[in-house]
């Protein structure tokens, strides 16, 4: 894969990174939906496909691209599809470091070290260009902005925006209520994306972990957005490391 393109993992973090502090919004979610964005670019890839909410390997030869390589590989030696859900919300958090490491290893980023209260070492992270970014939010707002379908990566990040909970951070307070609500619908433009980004959201609900334990979701319960509660999946082995 060149490095001509960004992925949808990259311009989801890029997304996230907040210039004032050098940190990103919806830390704690945004694993998952980084993991549920190597799926839908390992998809535009051609390496994996969809059969209906599991994962299939169908090309195991790597993209070029590290951390969606090593994903790909943990993909191919399960042996047999694998639910969307169960990938993303197995016990390998940790990705937001991951591809924090790796845009600044691509010089999308820097680091700048810090202290907190003069005593305690931290990292903020500023984005090398701010164009980028500007470019990346464009294309979410001229989706908002036009109504006009969007293509299948814009489709797929603004579903996974959505899903991790960066709409207050795109489009904050009372004015930007609209827009968050339309970049909510802009899941339906990319199939793939929007069965990945509502996996995001069962996992936050806590469904995968609950189905793991054998506790089946009550008939007539709701998932996330008003869905049907999704049954019958459990927790398995992710990318990355903590």
């Amino acid at each position: 894969m060149g490095r001509g393109r960004r992925t949808i993992p990259e311009e989801l973090l890029l997304l996230a990174l907040d210039p004032a502090t050098g940190t990103t919004a919806q830390p704690q979610t945004l694993d998952l939906g980084l993991a549920g964005a190597q799926l839908v670019e390992l998809s535009l890839a051609g390496r994996i496909v969809p059969d209906g909410d599991r994962i299939a390997v169908v090309v195991p030869r790597p993209t070029g691209d590290p951390t969606l390589d090593h994903a790909l590989e943990l993909l191919r030696r399960r042996g047999s599809p694998v639910r969307a859900a169960h990938w993303i919300g197995g016990p390998r958090l940790g990705l937001r470091q991951t591809y924090l490491a790796h845009l600044e290893r691509c010089g999308m980023v820097t680091a700048v070290p810090g202290q907190v209260c003069g005593v305690l070492p931290t990292t903020r992270y500023q984005a090398s260009d701010d164009c980028t970014n500007a470019a990346i939010k464009q294309r979410l707002d001229t989706a908002i902005r036009t109504g006009v379908p969007p293509d299948p990566r814009t489709a797929a990040l603004a579903a996974l925006a959505h899903a991790v909970g960066l709409g207050k951070h795109l489009y904050p307070g009372n004015e930007g209520r609209s827009s968050r609500s339309r970049l909510r619908d802009l899941i339906r433009y990319d199939p793939l994306g929007g069965m990945v980004a509502h996996a995001v959201m069962d996992v936050q609900n806590g469904l995968p972990a609950q189905q793991q334990q054998g506790r089946s979701a009550p008939a007539g319960s709701r998932g996330p957005a008003g869905r049907p509660a999704a049954a019958g999946r459990g927790v398995a082995s992710r990318v990355g490391a903590r």
